[in-house]
């Protein structure tokens, strides 16, 4: 651990109530997941079993599932996002819809985003105090842009953070070990899926793996 970030409070172990957790599938879209997409990214698919596995123990568990889902209107003068990054997930389009091995169960949650960030101005604060959750486990992709944007602000926000390593998926190797490196050590817990199921099930208390 670098010197800066080992100023901080050493994070023992991190328990969740499931009735209070809400897990954020973030931009988890045809456009990013699935041949064909627009802008597909490489081995996202690898996602799709520990991520099913979270889901399903969240569920069963009595926590609340949210789709925060990247969405793009068509005809207008500027789309920020597009300044920057090719055109992608139109709405009302397959692009944009949730691909089908992790698709959304009656019950759960949809959001639409038009920005990296889940948080920035959409109504999921909103539906979370609503539904009276305070921990987020925040998966999807991609790590370093909308995962990340979406944990930073729910950080700010007051919520408890837990991502999964093997539940989001970066551009490459090195933005993801920095990614969850800086969730880690300032935003959040960083487990693995494993881990977390077992939280969602038993209890389980989760050791934070960027300590040490």
């Amino acid at each position: 651990m670098d010197q800066f970030s080992s100023h901080r409070h050493a994070a023992d172990t991190v328990t969740i109530d499931p009735s209070r957790t809400a897990v954020l599938v973030v931009d988890m879209a045809n456009d990013f997941c699935v041949e064909g997409g627009l802008m597909v990214l490489p081995g996202a698919d690898r996602l799709y079993q520990p991520q099913q596995a979270v889901l399903q123990a969240a569920r069963a568990a009595g926590g609340v599932v949210v789709y925060v889902c990247d969405s793009h209107r068509p005809g207008l003068r500027r789309d920020r996002e597009f300044v920057k990054r090719m055109p992608h997930c139109w709405s009302d389009t397959w692009g944009s819809q949730v691909a089908a091995e992790v698709a959304p169960e009656p019950g759960d949650h949809t959001v639409l985003k038009r920005r990296y960030s889940g948080f920035f101005q959409t109504d999921l604060d909103l539906t979370l105090k609503d539904l009276e959750v305070d921990t987020v486990v925040v998966m999807g992709v991609v790590t370093n842009i909308c995962v990340r944007s979406t944990v930073h602000d729910a950080f700010f926000l007051g919520y408890q953070v837990v991502v999964a390593h093997d539940c989001v998926a970066a551009t490459g190797p090195r933005e993801q070990e920095s990614s969850l490196y800086d969730i880690g050590t300032h935003f959040g817990v960083v487990t693995d899926s494993a881990a977390l199921v077992a939280a969602l099930c038993d209890g389980t208390a989760m050791v934070n793996q960027m300590d040490g």
